[in-house]
C-alpha cells in the first residue's frame, strides 16, 4: 500500500478520488450561486415593473429607484428611459448568470460590485427589505467566486 503525506494512511487513488469529488463539489456549489443570477433577474422585473404584477415591497432595484425619484425632469422620455434601464438591468443579471454557469470568476464578482454599490442607493432611500434581498444575493455570490478560486487552486481543502 502505498501513502501520501497528504492524508492520514489514504492511498493514492484514495487521494485522487476525494479530489475529484471536491473538485466536483465546488464546481456544483458555483454553479448553485450562479442560479442566483437568475433568480435576482426575476425578482428585478418583478420589482421594477417589467411584468404585470408589480411587487417592490421586498424587491427594489436603488438605482432605479433614484432614476424614478429625481428622473422627472427628462420629461416624457421619463416612462421610457426608465423600462430601458430596468430591462438593461434585467439582462445583466441574465448574461452574468450564464457567464457564472461557465464558471468565470469575474462574473461573481461584477454581481458583487453592481449589487454592492445598489446596496448604497437602497440605504439612501430607505429600502431596509430589499437591502436584506440584496445583501443574500451578494453572499451568494460570495460563495460562488470563493469556490471557484478554490476549485482553480489544486491540492487546497476549505472549511
Amino acid at each position: 500500500m502505498q501513502t501520501l503525506n497528504v492524508g492520514a494512511g489514504r492511498t493514492d487513488k484514495e487521494y485522487k478520488e476525494a479530489e475529484e469529488q471536491r473538485r466536483a463539489d465546488l464546481r456544483a456549489e458555483s454553479q448553485s450561486a450562479a442560479n442566483f443570477f437568475f433568480w435576482a433577474a426575476g425578482l428585478a422585473a418583478l420589482g421594477t415593473g417589467l411584468l404585470p404584477i408589480r411587487l417592490n415591497v421586498f424587491v427594489s432595484i436603488g438605482a432605479l429607484d433614484l432614476l424614478g425619484s429625481y428622473g422627472r425632469s427628462l420629461g416624457p422620455t421619463y416612462f421610457i428611459v426608465l423600462h430601458f434601464a430596468a430591462a438593461m438591468w434585467v439582462i445583466i443579471l441574465v448574461a452574468l448568470g450564464f457567464v457564472g454557469r461557465t464558471s468565470h470568476r469575474w462574473a461573481f464578482l461584477a454581481g458583487i460590485v453592481l449589487y454592492g454599490a445598489d446596496m448604497i442607493a437602497l440605504v439612501v432611500t430607505f429600502s431596509i427589505w430589499a437591502f436584506a434581498v440584496h445583501a443574500v444575493f451578494v453572499f451568494k455570490w460570495f460563495q460562488g467566486q470563493k469556490a471557484l478560486k478554490d476549485l482553480n487552486e489544486p491540492g487546497v481543502s476549505t472549511f
